[in-house]
């Protein structure tokens, strides 16, 4: 079993109607990676879809997918192409039993934002993680 040191929160940064197979064919076709980008990817409605199972590597943040899980929302950008937080309350709810779910089983794993990480120049996932964490009493 892989050592958890991180659940990162993420983005698609895609418009919130972009279906889950859309994404992981660019992840092939486009990027040319062999891996899926996230384990969980939660649709606008709240579902939540396992892509990858967490005893596996996805290629969330580079350098660090060895020890990290991670989860995205659908969405992440205005009609414009712009950064936006536009979670609804069902992703935000399934966010949350994830989270809880998964810092069960890695109580000593930090909870951060893409965009957390050195060397990394975006806005992924379109919020600030540790303030929505403190907001939400986590």
């Amino acid at each position: 079993m892989r050592t958890i040191k991180y659940i990162v929160l993420h983005c698609t940064a895609t418009s919130q109607i972009t279906r889950v197979e859309t994404i992981k064919k660019y992840w092939k076709n486009n990027l040319g990676w062999k891996h899926n980008g996230y384990h969980y990817i939660i649709k606008p409605c709240g579902e939540i879809v396992n892509l990858t199972p967490i005893e596996e590597i996805a290629n969330g943040v580079k350098g660090y997918n060895q020890n990290s899980i991670h989860i995205s929302y659908i969405g992440g950008i205005d009609k414009t192409g712009k950064p936006q937080d536009n979670r609804t309350l069902p992703q935000k709810a399934s966010q949350v039993q994830l989270l809880r779910e998964l810092k069960k089983r890695f109580p000593n794993a930090e909870i951060l934002g893409h965009r957390d990480f050195a060397g990394v120049h975006k806005a992924c996932p379109s919020f600030d993680v540790k303030q929505w964490l403190k907001s939400i009493e986590f």
